[in-house]
C-alpha cells in the first residue's frame, strides 16, 4: 500500500477529464493536479518549447512526492514522454497508448480518425500507435484547435458551439470511420456536441477512461494502491484560480474544489536548481 499521490498535469483543464475518471475509479487514492493555463495552448507551440514546460510540470509534481504522473495531455505526450521517460525516476505514463488501444478494440472498419492539436496530428502519434497494434487500419487526423478554446472558454453547452463544431468536424465526416479519438484531454467535454456532429454510428473513444484503466493496472502490478482512507485532491493553476475553480466544479461535481494559483517563476526555478 502506498498513501502518496497520483500527479497529473495538463496545459488547462482539459486533464481533469481524466481525473475524473480517476477519481471515480480509485476513490482511495490521493491526488495533485497542476494546469498550465498561464501557457496554453500547447498545441501550437514548437517541439522544444513543449518539452520545457513538459519538463517543468513533471518536476514540481515529483517534488511534491507523487508516486506516478500522468500526462493527462496529448500533446505533452506525442512530443515528449519518452524523453521525460528517461530523465525523471518517477514511473510517466501518457494518454495516447491506452486511447489507442481501447479505440482498436471498439473499431470494425479499421477506419479511425483522430481529433487533436496540431502539435500531436503533426507528431502522427496516434497513427504510429494505432498501426503498431493494427498495421492495415486507416487513419484519419485533424486538427481541432478552435475546441481547446471553446472548452477553456466555458462555451461547451451553446448551440453557437454545435454549430462551430459540426463546421469544423466536416473534412472527417466522408472518411467512412466509424471510430473516433478525442486526441486532446480537453475535447471530452465538448462530447456530446462531437456525437451530434459525427452521428450515431461513430463511436467516440475518451482517452481519459482508458487511461484511468492503465492507472489501476500500473499501481495493482506495482502494489502502489492506496489503502482506503478520504481521499485529498488538491488543484493548482499558473493561470486564474477563479476561471479553473469554475469549470472544474462544473465537471468534477459533486466535488467542490478549490485551486491554488502557482506562479510560473516557481515552475522555472526548480528546473534550473
Amino acid at each position: 500500500m502506498d498513501n502518496r499521490p497520483i500527479g497529473l498535469l495538463d496545459s488547462g483543464v482539459g486533464g481533469l477529464t481524466v481525473l475524473r475518471q480517476i477519481m471515480r475509479r480509485l476513490p482511495n487514492e490521493n491526488t495533485i493536479f497542476i494546469g498550465d493555463q498561464a501557457r496554453l495552448p500547447y498545441g501550437t507551440k514548437s517541439a522544444a518549447t513543449i518539452l520545457q514546460f513538459g519538463r517543468q510540470l513533471v518536476t514540481f509534481l515529483q517534488n511534491q512526492n507523487v508516486k506516478l504522473i500522468v500526462i493527462a495531455c496529448n500533446t505533452v505526450t506525442a512530443v515528449a514522454l519518452p524523453r521525460l521517460q528517461k530523465e525523471f525516476t518517477v514511473p510517466i505514463i501518457g494518454v495516447i497508448a491506452a486511447g489507442s488501444q481501447a479505440a482498436v478494440k471498439a473499431t470494425h472498419n479499421q477506419k479511425i480518425g483522430v481529433i487533436a492539436t496540431p502539435a500531436t496530428i503533426e507528431s502522427q502519434a496516434y497513427q504510429k500507435a494505432l498501426q503498431q497494434l493494427q498495421p492495415q487500419i486507416q487513419v484519419h487526423g485533424l486538427a481541432t484547435p478552435e475546441f481547446v478554446s471553446l472548452v477553456e472558454s466555458r462555451q461547451y453547452h451553446s448551440v453557437k458551439t454545435q454549430s462551430i463544431v459540426t463546421q469544423t468536424l466536416q473534412p472527417l465526416l466522408n472518411c467512412g470511420m466509424d471510430t473516433l479519438i478525442l486526441g486532446c484531454t480537453h475535447f471530452p467535454l465538448l462530447q456530446p456536441l462531437i456525437q451530434q456532429a459525427v452521428g450515431q454510428q461513430v463511436q467516440i473513444i475518451d482517452a481519459g477512461l482508458a487511461t484511468a484503466n492503465s492507472v489501476i493496472d500500473q499501481l495493482q502490478q506495482n502494489q502502489l494502491l492506496a489503502a482506503g482512507h478520504f481521499a485529498q485532491h488538491q488543484f493548482y493553476t499558473t493561470g486564474d484560480p477563479q476561471k479553473f475553480m469554475a469549470i472544474a466544479n462544473d465537471w468534477l461535481a459533486p466535488f467542490v474544489i478549490q485551486a491554488q494559483h502557482l506562479d510560473l517563476s516557481e515552475l522555472e526555478e526548480q528546473t534550473n536548481d
